[in-house]
């Protein structure tokens, strides 16, 4: 069995899981964010995911990191693990964004990645007065916009000209340092997502789901037309609670599942699109934490969350992108319980 990748999410709404936790002040700032990710690097984590708003979804009157520059920032505070910045193509132009992503590049020695989202949330774009276009309108975009960017990577001249987009005699310098281009992450449930995925992307992020629905969902995404030389691999979000027994895992679940219940998501899902798949499928599975959260069932002993993993990493997930509450301590537990079970049952395979 391949030895998995685990990352972490950084809490750029303030948290992960229930907003408002006895232990867990709410902080969406650069200096939590820079602490969670230098942790994570000494815990033995390789990755982290920055997501992007431009206002807070969960509640507008709250803080929401800045996910570009914060990725600049966190490139330049540590030495080797790898950094993805989320992206909504609506919001940047792809020459404005290939040139940025090529300097975090530099920043970070080769350690930058981005995660292609095309967007959900209707308020930060209506409110800002960016056309917020219909669902498969969006993903038409961001095709072309990743043709764009893609391009504008390989650090030859660029004439490129689309429904969206008329790029003249473009080379952008220096070329990246991550060959052939930064890789690049794309987050989605509808056929659309899936179909773009297999056409662009280099990682599919999984929502965290039930082992059943997460390995189905591969063999769907697998069938597809791959337009890419190397096959497509496959990250999963998940909340994790470990504990010595599955009992007092399970005493721990119910208690954060009682705090996030007292959060007020109506703001929340007034602003998601209709037709969006990704909250249909949550609303079959409710939980702690976001993007799936505990539905990928990281819930129990060190032994059982341990077996789990390696059943996913099974199935085809080479990457957990992890979220945890309260952060530094649940993380720290994770990584000297959990990790080296994971480590041992692979040597005995």
């Amino acid at each position: 069995m391949p030895q998995p990748r685990y990352g972490i999410w950084i809490p750029v709404y303030g948290n992960c899981g229930a907003m408002n936790h006895p232990y867990e002040p709410r902080d969406a700032s650069y200096n939590r964010a820079k602490q969670l990710i230098q942790l994570a690097e000494a815990y033995g984590f390789t990755t982290t995911l920055i997501a992007e708003h431009i206002i807070n979804p969960r509640n507008q009157e709250l803080d929401q990191l800045e996910t570009w520059t914060t990725a600049a920032a966190l490139a330049e505070a540590t030495k080797s693990i790898e950094i993805i910045a989320a992206i909504k193509p609506l919001l940047f132009h792809p020459v404005v964004l290939a040139k940025m992503a090529l300097n975090i590049d530099a920043i970070s020695g080769g350690r930058f990645a981005i995660n292609l989202i095309s967007a959900w949330f209707m308020p930060e774009l209506q409110k800002s007065g960016i056309p917020f276009l219909p669902h498969d309108e969006r993903y038409r975009y961001s095709q072309q916009w990743m043709e764009v960017v893609k391009a504008l990577w390989s650090g030859e001249k660029v004439n490129y000209q689309s429904e969206y987009f008329q790029i003249s005699d473009l080379c952008l310098r220096p070329r990246p340092i991550a060959q052939p281009h930064p890789l690049v992450y794309l987050g989605g449930e509808s056929d659309a997502a899936k179909n773009l995925a297999m056409e662009t992307a280099d990682v599919f992020f999984l929502n965290g789901r039930p082992l059943d629905v997460i390995r189905e969902t591969i063999a769907d995404v697998r069938k597809r037309e791959r337009k890419q030389p190397h096959p497509l691999q496959f990250a999963m979000s998940a909340f994790v609670i470990a504990r010595p027994t599955d009992a007092e895992a399970q005493t721990e679940y119910e208690y954060l599942r009682e705090l996030a219940q007292q959060d007020d998501r109506t703001e929340l899902m007034k602003g998601v699109e209709p037709d969006v798949v990704m909250f249909k499928n949550m609303a079959k599975y409710p939980g702690v934490g976001s993007n799936g959260g505990t539905a990928a069932g990281l819930v129990g002993s060190y032994d059982t969350v341990a077996a789990r993993i390696a059943d996913f990493v099974e199935v085809g997930v080479d990457t957990f992108m992890l979220q945890f509450q309260p952060f530094p301590p649940e993380m720290k537990r994770f990584a000297e319980e959990v990790m080296p079970r994971v480590r041992s049952r692979e040597l005995v395979a």
